[in-house]
């Protein structure tokens, strides 16, 4: 060991020993108790926060992963400044505007070949097998003639992230500028044409005065704007700030839409109770005069269909005249019928009500009720009643008829009685109805006990009547044995239930009573685990893996402690 020590140089130990003493110690568990400690208490704010190198505060919760600084970094104390930017790494990134520059160097002319140059072209800044340029019959390298300048040299250009995925980067508007120009030359010739084509028809229809179509260009159509100068077609569409029809109700089935015609027929607000500004298309169609002009329509054809010439296009007047009279006339006759019926079967003095608005409108009489729904000042409102008796308990009864119901038949429910017209007996009367249907229901189960057998044997004696005493007495000594065996069966099979019932509540109490015995050990183990410190806790001692049994549950409910009772204390003394 001391010759291998020997041949180490002093130095070297030196700097190795001075390295391990510049490491952080490791802390003992009290030092980790104490910071943690510290950084509760700064979370919770009875501790100062700590400070940086700059004395700004750091804020006590931000993560752990965050705050802690870099053992490579040499931080002398609590800091953040390894997470902002540093200067002296920061790259310099080039500029939006800077670009690679195109073509070649134009400023510079060349008029001898330079050695290291293109043999082709005589450029420097690519050789023979990169040249772009034609090859030639005798070289530039040869010929000092048309020496091709140089392309520009420019170094890579150092891109950010938002640089490298910039669309435009080295884009030029001026070259878009031509695009355009082409464009505006095309749209004027067009211009010219239609003008040209338009003075043309005017003349042709200067000349064709016979045409009966000549105004239907200049009309119109639902919907649209035509010019019939320019022949141009622009849709009506609606202002931009009102609300689209199709967002009026969102619901697919709410009311029919047309995108095509941008119309919505129906109402989208139908079932709804709010005043609103749009209800369809139908509804603008329908309202005004527009019924006014149907029902004049739906007259003329009716009356042409009796032998009157009339048409609401054609002579509008005439039938408006015409409609007016025949109104007239018939609120004549029908004036005239309600006069002949109330002359011979009256009644006049009902036909003078107020309307039914008013019937139902405010009053003058004053009510006032509680919160509670009770009425403190004035008249409660009268119940409108049917025609039929209400409330009517006849033959000292206390419910009405129809009351109770049992076995499909009605009756009263406070005596159970069956009979409509009868006096009611109260309690007793229910208690002898019970007692009747206690007594069908025995005689029904007494019924189903006794043999097919033995059911069979009485059915033959009722039906043969013709045997003579003595047969009958045999018949029923052994109907008699046969009742008694039966008897005792059934007496014997009850018997073997009740032990059997009584065997199995003796398990259930003692599978109940070693779930207790289990449950109280269970508490004491748990009452000293929780004095002991959880670090010499054993594995797993508070919880269990398997599920309880019903016994096991019903001693946790009786033993578990309630903080709640107020006799807790008093049962642990």
């Amino acid at each position: 060991m001391a010759n291998t020590l020997a041949n180490v140089p002093v130095s070297k130990i030196i700097k190795n020993t001075s390295s391990f003493e510049d490491e952080p110690k490791k802390k003992s568990r009290e030092d980790w108790r104490k910071a943690k400690e510290l950084e509760e208490a700064r979370k919770a704010g009875t501790a100062p926060a700590a400070v940086d190198e700059e004395g700004k505060d750091i804020n006590p919760h931000i993560p752990q992963y965050i705050s802690a600084t870099p053992w490579y970094f040499g931080a002398q104390g609590p800091t953040l400044k390894h997470q902002r930017p540093q200067p002296e790494k920061q790259k310099q990134f080039s500029g939006i505007d800077e670009w690679y520059k195109r073509g070649v160097d134009t400023s510079k002319l060349i008029t001898k070949y330079r050695k290291g140059a293109c043999e082709n072209c005589g450029a420097m800044t690519h050789k023979r097998k990169e040249c772009m340029e034609r090859p030639r019959k005798i070289g530039a390298k040869y010929t000092n003639a048309n020496i091709a300048p140089d392309e520009f040299s420019q170094p890579e250009l150092s891109m950010d992230y938002d640089g490298k995925r910039d669309r435009w980067a080295g884009y030029d508007p001026s070259e878009h500028r031509a695009i355009v120009e082409e464009y505006q030359k095309i749209e004027e010739a067009k211009r010219q044409m239609r003008a040209e084509k338009l003075n043309a028809e005017e003349n042709d229809e200067q000349d064709s005065d016979k045409d009966e179509d000549k105004y239907v260009d200049e009309v119109d159509m639902p919907g649209t704007k035509v010019d019939s100068k320019q022949r141009i077609t622009v849709r009506n569409l609606r202002i931009r700030e009102d609300t689209a029809k199709y967002l009026r109700n969102l619901d697919p089935n709410s009311a029919y839409y047309d995108p095509k015609t941008r119309s919505m027929r129906d109402n989208p607000y139908a079932g709804t109770e709010r005043e609103v500004d749009y209800k369809g298309e139908n509804f603008a169609r329908f309202s005004g005069d527009t019924q006014r002009h149907a029902n004049a329509q739906l007259f003329a054809w009716e009356a042409h269909e009796r032998g009157v010439d009339v048409h609401l296009l054609a002579e509008p007047t005439k039938l408006e005249l015409l409609k007016q009279e025949y109104d007239k006339k018939r609120d004549e006759l029908k004036d005239k019928a309600r006069d002949s019926i109330i002359d011979r079967y009256g009644g006049e003095e009902h036909l003078d009500a107020p309307p039914s608005s008013l019937l139902l409108a405010q009053t003058e009489q004053y009510v006032e009720y509680s919160r509670y729904g009770k009425i403190i000042k004035g008249q409660d409102r009268q119940v409108i009643r049917s025609k039929y008796e209400e409330d009517v308990f006849p033959n000292n009864h206390t419910s009405v008829w129809g009351s109770y119901w049992q076995a499909g038949k009605w009756g009263y429910k406070c005596c159970h009685s069956f009979i409509k017209n009868s006096y009611c007996t109260g309690e007793a009367g229910i208690k002898a109805s019970e007692a009747t249907i206690m007594a069908s229901k025995k005689s029904i189960t007494n019924e189903e006990h006794v043999p097919d057998d033995e059911k069979q044997e009485s059915e033959d004696e009722k039906s043969s009547g013709s045997d003579t005493s003595s047969d009958e007495e045999e018949k029923k000594s052994r109907l008699m044995k046969k009742l008694r065996s039966s008897k005792k069966k059934d007496k014997k099979r009850k018997q073997k239930e009740r032990r059997k019932n009584k065997e199995k509540l003796i398990k259930e109490q003692d599978k109940l009573q070693q779930a207790l015995q289990k449950e109280e050990k269970t508490q004491k183990e748990m009452e000293e685990y929780i004095h002991i410190d959880e670090r010499k806790r054993p594995y797993n001692s508070m919880y269990e893996a398997k599920e309880p049994t019903a016994e096991e549950i019903e001693a946790f409910q009786m033993k578990r402690k309630r903080a709640d009772d107020p006799m807790a204390d008093f049962l642990n003394n």
